[in-house]
């Protein structure tokens, strides 16, 4: 009896690790064809760093950026997400990235708040971050300032 449950228990293991790789297989495979699709319509692809920064990178945080995503037509339950974003800089744009941490601050909430929970609950991180991205360097450009920063990444994800 205790041998059936033990195989039991060790097939239910490899059976969900095998559905856990396959998950992970299929999710990476569309993030390929998301960017084959992309490569096909002509769309470039991110612009990288234009001007080489100097030195090793500075990491600044913009912690707990809380945002109540958009609500779908008949949902009556409230959704938030809570992120805490990373930014990359360098020891020369260090002190103007810090002065501008109010504004990414407001830029994430007024992008990320459009999404609804259903768009949300289906984002990669680098999807959300690319998205900041986006959102940042039209922002930058708007304004006509030089960005003190290279990307944004995304620190902690919290989607309820």
């Amino acid at each position: 009896m205790n041998k059936k449950i033990i195989v039991a228990i060790a097939l239910v293991v490899v059976v969900g690790a095998a559905v856990a790789g396959g998950a992970f297989w299929y999710l990476s495979k569309g993030a390929e064809h998301a960017q084959e699709a992309d490569d096909k319509a002509g769309k470039k692809p991110a612009k990288k760093e234009e001007k080489k920064k100097e030195g090793p990178p500075k990491y600044l945080t913009v912690d707990k950026v809380i945002i109540m995503l958009k609500r779908q037509p008949g949902d009556t339950s409230t959704h938030y997400m809570s992120a805490d974003l990373v930014i990359t800089t360098d020891e020369k744009s260090a002190g103007q990235a810090k002065e501008h941490l109010p504004m990414l601050r407001s830029v994430a909430v007024r992008t990320l708040s459009n999404l609804p929970m259903a768009t949300a609950q289906t984002m990669t991180i680098d999807q959300f971050a690319a998205e900041l991205n986006k959102a940042f360097d039209a922002a930058y450009e708007h304004d006509g300032i030089e960005k003190p920063f290279s990307e944004v990444m995304i620190g902690k994800l919290i989607i309820e």
